[in-house]
């Protein structure tokens, strides 16, 4: 997905014209010479996603990770998140961890251009709770084969869940 595709979709489109402010500057040239000609914006992009005769916003997978390793470790878990962006060919847009005390959790977000990543987890139980939420052409379930590689759980849950299906 390209930046500008990633900035649509959260509404920051940054193409000439795509604002009132751009279209003013673009209207107006402050040389004196002849206005500039408006260009139409492209066609709006939903990306939501078709699978089996049905549209919907987008694949949320709800996994928890039990007897896990390095839930404590804020840095691996960081790696840990792009490399699943990477493995569901999403678009990394930011990455923000919190590490708590005493236990040494980690809680976190990898927004997406294609909706997010989230973490929480309890190390002392080697627990982890994770939202996998995408939208487009980007493919969540790889990202859980990442997680199984990195964390090394014993048992891992994943729950699917459609979100926004059109009616």
């Amino acid at each position: 997905m390209s930046a500008a595709d990633a900035l649509f979709q959260l509404g920051m489109d940054l193409a000439p014209g795509s604002s009132t402010a751009q279209t003013e500057a673009q209207d107006h040239d402050p040389h004196g010479d002849a206005p500039h000609e408006e260009r139409p914006l492209d066609e709006r992009k939903d990306y939501f996603v078709e699978r089996n005769g049905a549209r919907y916003a987008g694949t949320h997978l709800l996994i928890d990770l039990w007897g896990a390793e390095r839930l404590d470790d804020i840095e691996f878990v960081r790696r840990t998140l792009v490399d699943c962006v990477e493995a569901a060919g999403a678009s990394l847009l930011h990455i923000h961890l919190h590490h708590f005390t005493p236990n040494q959790g980690v809680s976190g977000v990898a927004v997406l251009a294609e909706s997010h990543i989230s973490i929480h987890s309890w190390p002392e139980t080697g627990y982890a709770a994770l939202d996998v939420f995408m939208c487009g052409g980007a493919e969540p379930h790889k990202a859980v084969e990442v997680l199984r590689q990195n964390f090394k759980p014993a048992t891992v849950s994943v729950e699917e869940v459609m979100r926004g299906p059109q009616r």
